[in-house]
C-alpha cells in the first residue's frame, strides 16, 4: 500500500481545502470529512499493521467472508452504522487540511519503510473490528479498495480529474469488486451490464 504522490497531492490541493466544509459528492460527507475519510484508509493500514499480532490459532476472516459480515454492505445511507462512518470522518475533518494530510504522510512513509519485511501471509489484527484476523494482504486488499473508490468520489466533490491508480491496483479492485457484483446481483445481470447495453440492468454496483 503506496499511495503515489498523485494520490497525495488531491489531499493537498487547494480545491480540497478550500472547500473543506462544502457538502461532497459522497451523501452525508462534507468534502473535508471525505478527505479524512480517504486519509483514514492508510492510517488505518498503519494501525493494522502496528498493532499486536492476533493470537496462534486465531480465526482467519477471508476477504470474501469480510465483506459478507460487513454491516455497512447494502445498508441504507441512514443506518446507524453508515452514520457512524460519516460522524467519524466529519470528527476527523476537524482537524483540518494540513493535519489530515501530515498523518497520512507519516502514515504512508511508514508503510514503505516497513513492508519489505512482512510477507503478504503474515496474519494481522484489524483492529477497528473486535476479533478480526485478516492476512496482510487481505487487510490491504480493503484500504486499496477504499482508496480508489474515495480518490473518485473526492475529485468529483472539488471538479477535479481522477488520479489514476496504478493498474495493480485496478487490479486488485476489479479482482474484488466482480464477485461482490455476481453474488449480489447474479452473474447474468452482470454479464449484460459489461457486454450489452440494451439489455443490462441500472445497477450492478457491487454495495
Amino acid at each position: 500500500l503506496r499511495p503515489p504522490p498523485r494520490h497525495l497531492g488531491l489531499l493537498a490541493s487547494a480545491e480540497v481545502a478550500g472547500r473543506w466544509a462544502e457538502p461532497s459528492a459522497c451523501a452525508g460527507f462534507t468534502v473535508g470529512g471525505l478527505a479524512a475519510h480517504l486519509g483514514w484508509q492508510v492510517q488505518s493500514a498503519r494501525w493494522a499493521v502496528e498493532s499486536e499480532r492476533p493470537q496462534d490459532g486465531a480465526v482467519v476472516t477471508a476477504l470474501a467472508a469480510h465483506y459478507e459480515q460487513a454491516a455497512w454492505v447494502g445498508a441504507d445511507l441512514d443506518t446507524p452504522v453508515n452514520r457512524g462512518i460519516v460522524e467519524t470522518g466529519e470528527t476527523r475533518a476537524e482537524q483540518g487540511p494540513a493535519e489530515v494530510l501530515r498523518l497520512t504522510r507519516e502514515a504512508r512513509e511508514y508503510l514503505a519503510e516497513c513492508f519489505g519485511r512482512l510477507s503478504p501471509e503474515e496474519v494481522i489484527a484489524m483492529p477497528w473490528i473486535e476479533g478480526r484476523a485478516m492476512t496482510l494482504n487481505d487487510v490491504l486488499t480493503t484500504r486499496v479498495l477504499e482508496l480508489v473508490i474515495h480518490t473518485d468520489d473526492l475529485a468529483a466533490s472539488v471538479g477535479l480529474e481522477t488520479p489514476p491508480a496504478t493498474e495493480s491496483a485496478y487490479e486488485r479492485v476489479f479482482a474484488l469488486l466482480i464477485p461482490l457484483a455476481a453474488r449480489r446481483h447474479g452473474p447474468v445481470a452482470l454479464l449484460r451490464a459489461l457486454s450489452r447495453a440494451e439489455r443490462a440492468p441500472e445497477s450492478v454496483s457491487a454495495f
